[in-house]
């Protein structure tokens, strides 16, 4: 009876300490648009594994894949006000949430090479920019991470601006993104992602961009079948929190999460790197066309994009915005 008793109460006790210590574990919500297969979502499953192995088990990722826990701006606003979420967003967003400067990152054909991207990155410039908008509530936690070139889809044969004229592409819902495709010549929809494949079917619009990865992860494939690789956007992403909630955190748990962010942000490139040319036979197995630009066609898409900078004053540009960023990437 004793040792019965005495087991009973050993018993007690471990569980007792065990939810102790899952009282102890901090809880994360990462929530995002894309699917867990992409590269994106395979990264941020690394992520996870990387922060529940350093912080011992004392810190925790949720995944929320597909749009589960809202749209990015639902999200954006949820994180200003306080809440526990982390989401993939950038510059294009951030202009909009009060640092208009960093939307010139996503404006099209900007960047020349992924080299000029990391320069940019590791300016004064960027870090005053991520001060500004830890000033307007959110804290970026990770920007190395590389979302794709993205590309252009169609449900027609696109090669030169001219004959985007007139078709409806669907952009992401940011002011910066859908001028620089009206600039190039196309009608730009605000859309979240998640709507697009109804509407692609439906004819509602004829287009979208993004990188193959997303495009594929989608199914996109299935209701548009041409692609033309403008490589527009050098799109590197981040992700950010609020401020508050991210500054509620011990000054290990902040070190952890961006010691790990930035990992993991590593081993995205490398899976988007190897993925570019698997995910184009994908495609090609789909019956989607894919054209490629010549060198002398990519120049009138950079021309076509020159007048999206002469829009400085109605995005709330600094004078001379374009120069100085284009300086501090050694330009």
């Amino acid at each position: 009876m004793k040792k019965t008793l005495t087991l009973v109460l050993a018993l007690v006790m471990a569980l007792a300490c065990a939810l102790a210590l899952a009282d102890d574990v901090l809880e994360i919500n990462i929530g995002f648009e894309n699917t867990l297969e992409e590269p994106i979502g395979q990264a941020l499953v690394k992520w996870q594994e990387l922060l529940d192995e350093q912080s011992g088990g004392t810190m925790h990722i949720n995944l929320f894949a597909n749009s589960a826990l809202g749209s990015k701006n639902e999200l954006i606003d949820q994180m200003v006000m306080g809440e526990n979420i982390i989401t993939i967003a950038d510059g294009a967003f951030y202009a909009d949430y009060g640092v208009p400067d960093m939307g010139i990152m996503y404006g099209p054909f900007f960047f020349g090479s992924w080299d000029d991207v990391w320069t940019l990155l590791d300016s004064d410039w960027y870090a005053e920019q991520s001060e500004k908008l830890e000033a307007c509530g959110l804290k970026l936690i990770s920007s190395n991470w590389i979302y794709g070139e993205r590309e252009l889809m169609t449900n027609k044969k696109v090669v030169l601006p001219e004959d985007l004229k007139g078709m409806k592409i669907r952009l992401a819902n940011a002011k910066i993104y859908m001028e620089g495709f009206n600039a190039l010549g196309a009608t730009a929809i605000g859309m979240d992602l998640g709507e697009v494949y109804q509407a692609l079917q439906m004819g509602t619009i004829d287009g979208v961009e993004n990188p193959l990865s997303t495009l594929y992860g989608r199914s996109f494939q299935e209701v548009n079948k041409y692609i033309l690789m403008t490589g527009h956007i050098k799109n590197f992403t981040t992700w950010c929190a609020g401020a508050d909630w991210f500054n509620s955190l011990t000054a290990e748990q902040q070190e952890l999460l961006v010691k790990t962010g930035n990992e993991a942000g590593l081993y995205n490139n490398e899976l988007q790197e190897a993925a570019i040319d698997g995910y184009k036979q994908k495609m090609i197995e789909a019956g989607v066309e894919i054209t490629e630009l010549t060198d002398e066609q990519m120049a009138l898409w950079q021309e076509a994009a020159l007048s999206f900078y002469d829009l400085g004053d109605e995005f709330g540009w600094s004078e001379n915005l374009y120069e100085t960023v284009r300086a501090a990437m050694g330009k």
